[in-house]
């Protein structure tokens, strides 16, 4: 069975889609994205609204925004992806919070330099974990913001919460104090 549950947050509501976890008490997260997010999930007929089942993973949101959780203990939903995905993202779960890496990095990671850069990009972007999958710490090997999924606006804000922006980083016009101060 599909559940849904919907959190406000600083960049913008969050939609959190789940399935009951084999062998596990509680709710394996599958995805979790923003309205208008490119590739983001959308309410299906015969989904569950259930609140309550995300109740933890509401929580540790609330912290992280709060800037008291640096990492989330989430179960996430398996089989997800292509193989390569799947390996791409694990490097991307690797980063610690409040750094960055460049795309080219992730690729060495991953086994994928030279020209595998560009599919590390695809792969990144097609992360159906926004925000506790950590792709918004994938930066332009020049520093600059590149490619995110949910926006440059929303992942210079996320960067911003954990204080991984250099001057460099942010965008021309954003104030990125007045984004993270809200």
């Amino acid at each position: 069975m599909t559940m849904y549950a919907t959190v406000d947050s600083p960049v913008g509501e969050l939609l959190l889609v789940g399935e009951e976890a084999p062998g596990a008490a509680g709710i394996a997260l599958v995805s979790l994205s923003v309205p208008g997010q490119k590739g983001g999930t959308v309410v299906q007929d015969g989904w569950v609204y259930a609140p309550e089942a995300f109740a933890g993973a509401a929580a540790q949101l609330r912290e992280y925004f709060d800037g008291r959780r640096t990492r989330f203990e989430l179960v996430y939903a398996q089989g997800r992806g292509t193989e390569f995905q799947r390996r791409v993202w694990a490097a991307v779960e690797a980063v610690p919070y409040g750094e960055t890496v460049s795309y080219g990095q992730i690729a060495e990671r991953v086994g994928a330099s030279g020209a595998g850069v560009r599919a590390v990009g695809t792969a990144i972007g097609r992360n159906p974990l926004l925000v506790v999958r950590p792709c918004h710490r994938v930066i332009g090997a020049d520093g600059a913001l590149r490619g995110y999924a949910a926006g440059l606006e929303r992942k210079e804000r996320l960067l911003g919460l954990e204080g991984a922006l250099r001057r460099k980083e942010r965008l021309p016009g954003l104030d990125s104090a007045a984004l993270v101060a809200r």
